[in-house]
Protein backbone atom coordinates (compact mmCIF):
# COMPACT_ATOMS: atom_id res chain seq x y z
CA UNK A 1 0.00 0.00 0.00
CA UNK A 2 0.96 3.68 -0.41
CA UNK A 3 1.22 5.26 3.10
CA UNK A 4 1.58 8.51 4.30
CA UNK A 5 2.16 10.08 7.62
CA UNK A 6 0.31 13.44 7.54
CA UNK A 7 1.18 16.23 10.52
CA UNK A 8 2.43 13.76 12.77
CA UNK A 9 -0.63 11.22 11.82
CA UNK A 10 -0.04 7.69 10.66
CA UNK A 11 -2.37 5.22 9.40
CA UNK A 12 -3.17 2.61 11.81
CA UNK A 13 -3.81 -0.94 9.94
CA UNK A 14 -5.04 -4.17 11.77
CA UNK A 15 -2.25 -7.14 11.20
CA UNK A 16 -5.28 -8.87 9.97
CA UNK A 17 -6.73 -6.58 7.45
CA UNK A 18 -5.75 -6.57 4.18
CA UNK A 19 -4.95 -3.72 2.01
CA UNK A 20 -3.96 -3.41 -1.60
CA UNK A 21 -0.52 -2.81 -2.49
CA UNK A 22 -2.53 0.25 -4.94
CA UNK A 23 -4.26 1.76 -2.03
CA UNK A 24 -3.44 4.88 -0.89
CA UNK A 25 -3.66 5.61 2.66
CA UNK A 26 -3.09 9.13 4.00
CA UNK A 27 -2.89 10.51 7.75
CA UNK A 28 -5.53 10.10 10.16
CA UNK A 29 -7.02 6.61 8.98
CA UNK A 30 -7.26 3.70 10.87
CA UNK A 31 -8.44 0.32 9.57
CA UNK A 32 -10.03 -2.36 12.11
CA UNK A 33 -9.56 -6.42 12.21
CA UNK A 34 -10.91 -8.56 9.11
CA UNK A 35 -11.17 -5.59 6.78
CA UNK A 36 -10.62 -5.48 2.78
CA UNK A 37 -9.37 -2.08 1.04
CA UNK A 38 -9.62 -3.05 -2.77
CA UNK A 39 -6.88 -1.45 -5.44
CA UNK A 40 -6.72 2.04 -5.80
CA UNK A 41 -8.72 2.78 -3.08
CA UNK A 42 -8.01 6.42 -1.76
CA UNK A 43 -8.85 6.39 2.44
CA UNK A 44 -8.28 10.35 2.45
CA UNK A 45 -7.30 11.47 6.39
CA UNK A 46 -5.73 14.49 5.36
CA UNK A 47 -9.07 16.46 6.91
CA UNK A 48 -11.07 14.52 9.13
CA UNK A 49 -10.77 10.71 10.07
CA UNK A 50 -10.87 7.98 8.14
CA UNK A 51 -12.59 4.82 9.99
CA UNK A 52 -13.23 0.96 8.81
CA UNK A 53 -14.52 -1.16 11.29
CA UNK A 54 -14.06 -4.85 12.03
CA UNK A 55 -14.94 -7.41 8.68
CA UNK A 56 -15.75 -3.91 6.87
CA UNK A 57 -14.81 -3.90 3.10
CA UNK A 58 -14.23 -0.93 0.34
CA UNK A 59 -13.27 -1.96 -3.04
CA UNK A 60 -11.77 -0.98 -6.11
CA UNK A 61 -11.52 3.40 -6.77
CA UNK A 62 -13.66 3.23 -3.79
CA UNK A 63 -12.86 7.10 -1.91
CA UNK A 64 -13.39 8.49 1.48
CA UNK A 65 -12.54 11.72 3.19
CA UNK A 66 -14.61 14.41 5.10
CA UNK A 67 -14.40 17.88 6.46
CA UNK A 68 -12.09 18.72 9.54
CA UNK A 69 -13.72 17.96 12.87
CA UNK A 70 -16.03 14.98 11.24
CA UNK A 71 -15.58 11.07 11.62
CA UNK A 72 -16.26 9.23 7.52
CA UNK A 73 -17.15 5.51 9.38
CA UNK A 74 -17.79 2.41 7.82
CA UNK A 75 -19.88 0.53 10.29
CA UNK A 76 -18.84 -3.44 11.28
CA UNK A 77 -18.78 -5.80 8.65
CA UNK A 78 -20.02 -2.74 6.44
CA UNK A 79 -20.13 -3.00 2.22
CA UNK A 80 -18.74 -0.65 0.32
CA UNK A 81 -19.37 -1.64 -3.53
CA UNK A 82 -16.77 -0.64 -6.18
CA UNK A 83 -16.58 3.02 -7.30
CA UNK A 84 -18.81 4.50 -4.08
CA UNK A 85 -17.65 7.84 -2.80
CA UNK A 86 -18.51 8.60 1.29
CA UNK A 87 -17.89 11.83 2.31
CA UNK A 88 -17.91 12.81 5.97
CA UNK A 89 -20.84 10.44 6.44
CA UNK A 90 -21.31 7.35 9.28
CA UNK A 91 -22.26 4.06 7.63
CA UNK A 92 -23.57 1.87 10.13
CA UNK A 93 -23.18 -1.90 10.57
CA UNK A 94 -24.24 -4.64 8.40
CA UNK A 95 -24.43 -1.67 5.86
CA UNK A 96 -24.20 -2.42 2.13
CA UNK A 97 -23.25 0.68 -0.10
CA UNK A 98 -23.55 -0.16 -4.25
CA UNK A 99 -21.31 0.44 -6.77
CA UNK A 100 -21.17 4.07 -7.76
CA UNK A 101 -23.24 5.92 -4.80
CA UNK A 102 -22.12 8.73 -3.25
CA UNK A 103 -23.08 9.64 0.49
CA UNK A 104 -22.52 12.81 1.45
CA UNK A 105 -21.51 14.59 4.83
CA UNK A 106 -23.49 13.94 7.88
CA UNK A 107 -25.64 11.35 6.24
CA UNK A 108 -26.60 8.35 8.43
CA UNK A 109 -26.97 5.14 6.91
CA UNK A 110 -28.62 2.94 9.68
CA UNK A 111 -27.61 -0.47 10.27
CA UNK A 112 -28.77 -3.74 7.80
CA UNK A 113 -29.40 -1.37 5.54
CA UNK A 114 -28.67 -1.20 1.63
CA UNK A 115 -27.95 1.91 -0.87
CA UNK A 116 -28.12 1.34 -4.52
CA UNK A 117 -25.73 1.84 -7.04
CA UNK A 118 -25.58 5.16 -8.34
CA UNK A 119 -27.28 6.67 -5.04
CA UNK A 120 -26.73 9.94 -4.45
CA UNK A 121 -27.64 10.42 -0.50
CA UNK A 122 -28.02 14.14 -0.02
CA UNK A 123 -25.93 15.95 3.41
CA UNK A 124 -27.90 15.32 6.67
CA UNK A 125 -29.87 12.39 4.91
CA UNK A 126 -30.70 9.78 7.32
CA UNK A 127 -33.11 6.42 7.48
CA UNK A 128 -34.62 3.47 9.52
CA UNK A 129 -32.56 0.69 10.22
CA UNK A 130 -32.63 -2.50 7.15
CA UNK A 131 -33.85 0.40 4.63
CA UNK A 132 -33.45 0.34 1.19
CA UNK A 133 -32.32 3.66 -0.24
CA UNK A 134 -32.38 3.93 -3.99
CA UNK A 135 -32.02 7.46 -6.05
CA UNK A 136 -31.00 11.15 -6.90
CA UNK A 137 -31.71 12.34 -4.39
CA UNK A 138 -32.07 8.67 -2.35
CA UNK A 139 -35.20 8.06 -1.03
CA UNK A 140 -36.32 4.92 1.81
CA UNK A 141 -38.17 2.81 -0.97
CA UNK A 142 -39.17 -0.02 1.09
CA UNK A 143 -37.81 -2.12 4.44
CA UNK A 144 -35.76 -4.80 3.74
CA UNK A 145 -36.45 -8.24 4.43
CA UNK A 146 -34.28 -10.79 6.52
CA UNK A 147 -33.60 -12.91 3.43
CA UNK A 148 -32.44 -9.53 1.71
CA UNK A 149 -29.78 -8.96 5.04
CA UNK A 150 -28.42 -12.70 5.08
CA UNK A 151 -28.00 -12.42 1.31
CA UNK A 152 -25.47 -9.30 1.70
CA UNK A 153 -23.84 -11.35 4.73
CA UNK A 154 -23.23 -14.08 2.74
CA UNK A 155 -21.21 -11.39 0.11
CA UNK A 156 -19.34 -9.62 3.25
CA UNK A 157 -18.43 -12.69 4.84
CA UNK A 158 -16.99 -13.80 0.64
CA UNK A 159 -14.66 -10.61 1.04
CA UNK A 160 -13.95 -11.15 4.33
CA UNK A 161 -12.25 -14.17 3.19
CA UNK A 162 -10.99 -12.86 0.12
CA UNK A 163 -9.01 -10.54 2.85
CA UNK A 164 -7.34 -13.51 3.79
CA UNK A 165 -6.83 -15.63 0.62
CA UNK A 166 -5.21 -11.93 -1.02
CA UNK A 167 -2.44 -11.94 2.39
CA UNK A 168 -1.85 -15.99 2.11
CA UNK A 169 -1.67 -15.99 -1.81
CA UNK A 170 -1.65 -12.58 -3.76
CA UNK A 171 1.72 -12.26 -5.49
CA UNK A 172 2.96 -10.11 -8.04
CA UNK A 173 4.07 -11.72 -11.45
CA UNK A 174 4.60 -11.54 -15.05
CA UNK A 175 1.94 -12.58 -17.82
CA UNK A 176 2.25 -16.06 -19.38
CA UNK A 177 2.03 -15.49 -23.09
CA UNK A 178 -0.63 -17.82 -24.58
CA UNK A 179 -3.74 -19.48 -22.12
CA UNK A 180 -2.41 -22.78 -20.19
CA UNK A 181 -4.70 -26.07 -21.39
CA UNK A 182 -7.19 -26.26 -19.02
CA UNK A 183 -6.60 -23.68 -17.34
CA UNK A 184 -8.36 -23.94 -14.01
CA UNK A 185 -10.93 -21.48 -12.15
CA UNK A 186 -10.69 -19.50 -9.17
CA UNK A 187 -13.00 -22.31 -6.47
CA UNK A 188 -16.58 -21.55 -6.81
CA UNK A 189 -17.72 -20.73 -3.18
CA UNK A 190 -21.37 -20.36 -4.75
CA UNK A 191 -21.84 -16.79 -4.60
CA UNK A 192 -24.13 -15.50 -7.55
CA UNK A 193 -26.36 -11.75 -7.92
CA UNK A 194 -29.32 -11.56 -5.65
CA UNK A 195 -31.85 -13.02 -7.97
CA UNK A 196 -29.29 -15.70 -10.44
CA UNK A 197 -30.34 -18.51 -11.64
CA UNK A 198 -27.07 -20.13 -12.20
CA UNK A 199 -26.48 -22.90 -10.42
Amino acid sequence: MTCYSLDGLVPVVHPTAYVHPSAVLIGDVIIGPGCYVGPLASLRGDFGRIILEEGANIQDTCVMHGFPDSDTVVGRNGHIGHGAVLHGCQIGEDVLVGMNAVVMDGAEIAARSFVSATAFVKAGFSCPEQSLVMGAPAQVKRSLSDEEVAWKRTGTHEYQVLARRCMESLAVCEPLPAVEAQRPRIADRGLRPKGSSSP
